[in-house]
């Protein structure tokens, strides 16, 4: 698309693949200008999940916003038809939080920059034509919540996946939220993981493919039986982990863990990092290590502090999910966002498309609460098959 200038800011559209790859390190150097960007913005998570997971109507819409040539702006989307078209975030269903890459305005600390915002949302304006603009999962504080105000036409918000954030502290100060008897509780799962000797090993960029290949293998042993992720065990699924993996570790935004007992490799760990915090992505641990008594959890939250607290990072985030085990450490909750953008002659597109997220809302929000009791029940069938055997 030929540039469209906004003062000094040229907007443009990528809409090849091949120009997509080439921006890897400018891509990279507007991430590390963005305090609000999380790592399933970087480069390595979108354009993999680009080349694993694009399907053959898929086309690409990614925003750029450059400033005497600088890339200070990026909207990473897609077009598709959902039955009418869309433009979908990149990363899909597998990633945790989607936002637009503004670069910070120094005078405002911090904040995404205005002028870079406003431009960014007419070259939206414009990839949008003839389609609602739905951005899912955007994170509190995101970057596209400063482009939804800017919007000048129809737009509505719906909620998103709760995700559930922990303070960047110390493993004493996380211990001293959760009162003293649960307290009492994980500084025995400490010493327990102590005695029991296990060692942490974060791989080197080169080992990584063997080390993704080994936490989806254990990954798979955990869950088999109690009803797995789908998508974790499909081939495209370790193919973009492999290759996101092997780059953000080379780049610093995540990091490969491998925790070993007696030289045997029982569990590994996918943590996802920021200058704003670490997440713990996916995880495998051995069946037999439960045997052992040793705490899978607290063996995870004691590597995510490291990377949190240890390295100065504010929040150690547990990502979407809400398992009954993450509760035990009082997170936070908080609500990602669903964006809805459109030009007006498709507002009636964008108000049906509102309206049917609210009911898969209340729908999912009433499936989950019975969550509890199905899985009492199923683990109270699995104990009953365990006797039988």
């Amino acid at each position: 698309m030929t540039p469209a200038p906004a003062g000094d800011l040229a907007v443009t559209v990528c809409r090849d693949p091949r120009e997509f790859a080439a921006l890897a390190e400018e891509w990279t150097a507007l991430h590390r200008r963005c305090p609000q960007a999380t790592p399933f913005q970087s480069h390595a998570w979108l354009h993999s999940w680009w080349l694993s997971y694009a399907t053959r109507r898929d086309r690409l819409r990614v925003v750029l916003v450059r400033r005497q040539g600088v890339l200070v702006g990026a909207a990473p989307l897609l077009r598709t038809y959902r039955p009418l078209p869309v433009l979908l975030p990149l990363g899909g269903g597998i990633t945790d939080y989607a936002d637009v890459l503004v670069a910070a305005d120094a005078s405002s600390g911090g904040a995404p920059d205005a002028q870079v915002t406003a431009a960014l949302a007419a070259g939206l304006r414009r990839a949008a034509r003839g389609a609602v603009v739905d951005l899912r999962e955007v994170r509190p504080g995101g970057a596209a919540l400063a482009l939804y105000e800017t919007w000048r036409g129809p737009k509505r918000r719906a909620a998103g996946s709760v995700c559930l954030e922990l303070p960047g502290l110390p493993m004493d100060g996380l211990v001293a939220r959760v009162g003293s008897s649960r307290g009492q509780r994980i500084r025995a799962d400490l010493r327990k993981l102590d005695a029991a000797g296990v060692v942490e090993r974060d791989v080197a960029a080169h080992e990584v493919r063997d080390a993704v290949a080994t936490m989806l293998r254990l990954h798979h042993m955990q869950w088999r039986g109690r009803g797995v992720t789908p998508e974790h065990v499909r081939p495209r699924f370790a193919e973009h982990l492999t290759r996101a993996a092997a780059a953000m570790v080379a780049a610093g935004d995540a990091v490969v863990t491998e925790f070993s007992v007696g030289g045997t490799v029982v569990a590994a760990n996918l943590t996802v990092l920021s200058p704003a915090l670490a997440g713990g992505y996916l995880y495998g641990a051995h069946p037999d290590l439960r045997r052992t008594k040793v705490d899978v959890t607290t063996l995870l939250m004691r590597h995510g502090v490291r990377h949190a607290a240890g390295a100065g990072r504010p929040v150690l985030s547990l990502l979407r999910g809400a398992e009954p085990h993450k509760f035990h450490w009082r997170p936070e909750h908080l609500a990602n966002e669903r964006l809805l953008l459109a030009n007006r002659p498709l507002a009636p597109v964008l108000h049906t498309r509102h309206a049917l997220a609210a009911a898969r809302t209340r729908l999912v929000r009433a499936a989950a609460s019975r969550l509890p009791a199905l899985r009492a029940w199923r683990a109270r069938l699995n104990d009953l098959r365990a006797r039988r055997v």
